[in-house]
């Protein structure tokens, strides 16, 4: 496989706006809902994120799959990644993830194939094996008994997926006859063909299971450096040895997640990822809720195993003036060898967040606008 061979199996990395980046630089938004704000308002802000990082030069916006959180609006990813592609016209889009023990293949396979349609040669299918929650809304989600094998079924889920996206079920399948509509499916039109593409496939994870996967099947790996930091270079050195080429990739082609937020005032930027720990804290000891405020994060009293937690967690996001962090994310891809950085901002205020990507932008010498440029 050549560098056209990656591109067409969706990296699409040769137009990539990279200023002074090191690698490409991508955009992870949650849906983040702050204490005093609405889902409603959340979504609004994806959108402005999601138009901000087409105009500045992003590679791609991903939404992940999060249920019973409230303070997360993203649990159904392919809901929001239709809004955001009547959005933009030339950012990729796509999952990170959807869970799959959550879902039908066919399901996800109909609903990608539909955002493909609607979005051709821009979408994204990132698939994780976890539940994206807690074991009782896991049970409600997924109710039939064949769905409870859950994550150690993984690869048969995902080998049914990959068939429903190719229409490639061999004769005498059970599934021969059944269609991914929209799909590359056979047409009685002048064209013959209704769609050649699909969605472009990665597998992500936050532990080796992916990681060996991923590199076995020849797909391009994220992994979620952003709440696994410990695990990062371990997994992504299991991605690279597992590696074997494949039709989509000549070559191993991995992403990890990061936690960043810029502002001009680094006391600013602690002030707003102080509410990411908080909230994380909260939903790691059965405490989920809103995003809290600056305010409230400020004024919470850690005991010292919370503050120990508050510490670690910290320890792994890259905050501060903007040069503090271009070089905070500059240190991790050589740490770590990435070929994409995706940036998530995980704090409680739309406007800090918006204009953490700006000012990421900035620092590497992004285009103002680059569809003017």
């Amino acid at each position: 496989m050549g560098e056209a061979d990656r591109d067409g199996a969706g990296q699409g990395i040769r137009g990539t706006v990279r200023g002074s980046a090191p690698v490409p630089l991508s955009v992870l938004d949650l849906a983040t809902v702050g204490s005093g704000f609405t889902a409603a308002d959340a979504l609004r802000t994806s959108v402005e994120i999601a138009r901000t990082a087409e105009t500045r030069g992003y590679h791609r916006m991903w939404v992940a799959e999060h249920h019973s959180m409230p303070g997360v609006a993203s649990s159904s990813p392919a809901v929001i990644l239709g809004h955001l592609a009547a959005h933009t016209s030339t950012l990729r889009l796509g999952s990170g993830g959807v869970m799959l023990p959550n879902h039908a293949p066919l399901v996800i396979a109909e609903q990608f194939g539909t955002l493909e349609a609607l979005a051709p040669g821009r979408i994204d299918l990132g698939l994780g094996r976890a539940p994206g929650t807690d074991g009782a809304t896991a049970a409600a989600l997924r109710r039939s008994d064949t769905l409870h094998e859950g994550a150690d079924d993984f690869p048969r889920q995902l080998a049914e997926l990959i068939r429903f996206l190719d229409d490639e079920f061999p004769d005498g399948h059970p599934y021969a006859r059944i269609h991914a509509i929209p799909g590359p499916v056979q047409g009685t039109s002048p064209g013959g063909v209704q769609s050649a593409a699909r969605p472009s496939v990665w597998l992500l994870g936050s532990s080796g299971f992916s990681a060996q996967l991923a590199g076995a099947l020849g797909l391009p790996f994220s992994f979620a450096h952003h709440f696994s930091a410990a695990n990062t270079i371990p997994a992504l050195a299991l991605y690279r040895e597992s590696f074997r080429p494949s039709e989509i990739l000549d070559r191993p082609y991995a992403s990890i997640g990061v936690a960043a937020l810029a502002a001009e005032d680094p006391a600013e930027a602690h002030r707003q990822v102080l509410t990411g720990a908080l909230s994380m804290l909260r939903l790691r000891t059965g405490r989920p809720g809103l995003v809290p405020t600056p305010d409230e994060a400020a004024a919470y009293e850690f005991s010292a195993v919370e503050r120990d937690f508050v510490d670690s967690w910290l320890g792994n996001v890259v905050y501060g003036d903007p040069e503090t962090v271009r070089q905070g994310l500059d240190a991790l891809v050589a740490r770590t060898g990435a070929d994409e950085l995706v940036i998530t901002a995980n704090a409680h205020t739309p406007s800090a967040r918006l204009r953490s990507y700006e000012l990421i932008a900035d620092a590497y010498g992004f285009p103002k606008d680059v569809a003017a440029g």
